[in-house]
């Protein structure tokens, strides 16, 4: 609570300011050269032009010029510089003990055997010519007070994006679409789901129903705008079949589940220099308690694991799981690189005023909200996540497209730690946001749902801070509100990754 800084590991020649820091004073026995902004990083010792820089015992770059002790490092003295990894593929597995105290929630049960934690209908677009008026459906369902007849149902979601034509219907970017509204389809957030087509997109609404059972319930409907006869004949259709779908998803009550059946994607947006330190490892300490309780967690942000992905492939059950990873990995090189960009972009001028200056400092904070499990599966964007544990699912580090794909794979509730701020919410699925430091929850008191401040300024152990999470994340997904949800959000955060070209 005291220290004014503080040294991540004994091998570290950085220490981490926690308030800012004045000319002349003495911290850690080296006395301040010039201003250090809490969230900061200043040199505990001399550091010669070329020589690795230290943080949480890893290398986060290189000195670009000679750093004396107590000088600021920051972008105008640190360079990421050449790095390599042993990625040592599962050589430090160390899996969780067993919890065998069961937890619950109350959730929604669907036919395929999965739970909900939300009970919405989905209003599913499979291009953006028919995003209007899936809106329009929304909107006059809502004036109609139609809902009003269904107490269990949570309200209806247009989910529109900017995709589905002008593309191949051959390609990754076709592949990845359609596992992204194959995923909502099936969500088990939705007591049911009506998806409106144009009739002339790429993505067809034929191709995506494919005379199969999309959900166990049957409460999928579907319907193409030009088939119906425009704009107002399909509205009033859609609200006759958005009844007709209410009727079965309001069947549905909050009955007791295993916390197994929770699967929560962790994000990270807006992240400082606290990020590493507080938020991101008490995640982590709730992801490892739901994994012990046989639920799933998922990492993802591709970009931003670049540099510390050697911590994941070594906890990886198998050495063909670890090399999944770096696969992915590896495609994000080539991928950055046809299109003019390079991994070190990914840190935001808002990222580097909080104190964060390479992609390698960034994401060895960001890997910490994986915690300590056994890294069990690596799975494309949107992928079915079909394992219990902690899984990596690929994905950029764009929040709210990296969010639509944990979501796509079955995410039932998202934790989100920021530290600069976030105002955001991913419908169907709840969203617990969680400040890095007291200042941000308390300038952002109606969108922080929970302070991990307090692991600086109040002395709370991660573990504590960890064990708060998990019980939340038992109250939200029983049930309980999040700010992001009393403040409405959710109506455009459904952000589908767009690969390759737009024709």
């Amino acid at each position: 609570m005291s220290q004014p800084a503080i040294r991540l590991a004994p091998s570290d020649n950085v220490a981490v300011a926690l308030r800012d820091l004045s000319v002349g004073e003495a911290i850690m026995g080296v006395t301040v050269a010039g201003p250090v902004a809490r969230g900061h990083k200043m040199a505990l010792e001399p550091i010669a032009p070329g020589k690795n820089v230290i943080r949480y015992g890893q290398i986060i770059g290189e000195a670009k010029v000679a750093i004396d002790a107590g000088a600021h490092i920051h972008t105008h003295n640190l360079g990421m510089g050449a790095h390599q990894q042993d990625y040592a593929f599962s050589s430090a597995v160390q899996p969780l003990a067993i919890e065998t105290s069961e937890r619950s929630f109350q959730g929604f049960h669907r036919a395929d055997g999965r739970v909900g934690t939300r009970n919405y209908i989905g209003l599913l677009t499979s291009v953006n010519c028919s995003g209007s008026v899936a809106r329009f459906v929304a909107e006059a369902i809502e004036k109609s007070g139609l809902l009003d007849e269904f107490p269990n149902i949570d309200g209806v979601v247009p989910l529109v994006h900017g995709t589905g034509c002008g593309m191949s219907g051959k390609d990754e970017g076709y592949d990845t679409l359609f596992r992204t509204l194959s995923g909502y389809a099936q969500h088990p957030n939705f007591g049911g789901v009506l998806l409106l087509g144009l009739g002339c997109e790429v993505m067809q609404i034929a191709d995506l129903v494919g005379g199969r059972e999309i959900r166990a319930d049957g409460a999928l409907r579907y319907m193409v705008i030009q088939t119906e006869g425009g704009t107002r004949r399909t509205v009033e259709r859609a609200i006759e079949e958005v009844r007709g779908i209410a009727e079965t998803a309001n069947r549905a009550t909050r009955q007791p589940a295993p916390v197994s059946h929770l699967t929560i994607g962790m994000q990270c947006g807006g992240s400082d220099g606290y990020s590493g330190i507080t938020a991101n490892p008490a995640l982590g300490a709730a992801s490892d308690l739901l994994v012990a309780h046989g639920g799933t967690t998922i990492l993802s942000e591709t970009s931003e694991i670049y540099g510390a992905e050697h911590l994941l492939t070594r906890r990886a059950v198998s050495p063909v799981v670890g090399e999944k990873l770096i696969e992915r990995v590896t495609w994000w090189e080539g991928y950055t690189a046809r299109n003019g960009g390079e991994m070190d972009n990914n840190p935001s001028p808002g990222n580097k005023r909080g104190g964060l200056t390479t992609i390698l400092e960034k994401s060895l904070g960001a890997v910490a909200k994986g915690g300590t499990a056994p890294l069990t599966d690596v799975y494309k964007f949107g992928e079915p996540i079909d394992k219990k544990g902690f899984v990596f699912m690929d994905s950029p580090g764009f929040d709210p497209c990296s969010v639509t794909g944990q979501i796509a794979s079955g995410a039932n509730l998202i934790v989100f730690t920021t530290g600069r701020g976030s105002v955001s919410g991913y419908k169907p699925t709840p969203c617990i946001k969680l400040a890095t430091n007291s200042e941000v929850f308390a300038r952002l008191s109606e969108d922080m749902d929970l302070n991990c401040g307090d692991i600086v300024t109040g002395g709370v152990s991660i573990a504590d801070k960890g064990k708060e999470i998990f019980e939340m994340m038992i109250r939200v997904a029983s049930g309980e509100e999040t700010k992001s949800e009393a403040l409405g959000f959710g109506g455009t955060e459904f952000v589908p990754w767009q690969i390759g070209a737009v024709m």
